[in-house]
């Protein structure tokens, strides 16, 4: 065999190898269940000012505690308000999940806002527990009275 036949052989049974290799975790996670978090399209404010936020999560399996953190703003503000958190049961069914929280007074009115939910998993690095997302989401809510 001339040395550029060998080359190009050579190329595409590492083209095969990868191409292989890279379908396998696909079509092995198509039967796991994906991490997911969902945010409901409505939110609430109380009269005192307390913010609930709903949705739903997905969490197949983790290491550590896992929690679904949310965080929501109004308008063309970049200040993001955190509303809560709650234990994630990573089981792999779908599960939902509320949070509560209350803000500074005033800075939510009823309205469009924009929240983001976070699955999040704390992991020990060298002793340290640090934030690992499973999932995020992020959605245009309106934030209903009452």
């Amino acid at each position: 065999m001339r040395p550029r036949s060998l080359l190009g052989a050579a190329a595409g049974a590492a083209l095969l190898l990868l191409t292989g290799a890279a379908a396998a975790p696909a079509t092995a996670s198509a039967t796991a269940p994906a991490d997911s978090v969902t945010v409901d399209a409505t939110g609430r404010i109380a009269a005192d000012g307390t913010v609930t936020l709903t949705g739903t999560y997905r969490c197949a399996s983790a290491g550590g505690p896992v929690f679904v953190g949310s965080s929501v703003s109004q308008g063309v503000s970049t200040t993001r308000y955190g509303i809560g958190g709650t234990r994630a049961v990573c089981d792999g069914a779908e599960h939902r999940w509320v949070n509560t929280g209350r803000p500074m007074p005033g800075s939510l009115v009823p309205g469009a806002a924009r929240v983001e939910a976070t699955l999040m998993e704390l992991r020990l690095f060298g002793g340290l527990p640090l934030p690992s997302a499973h999932a995020t989401s992020a959605q245009a809510v309106t934030l209903t009275q009452g």
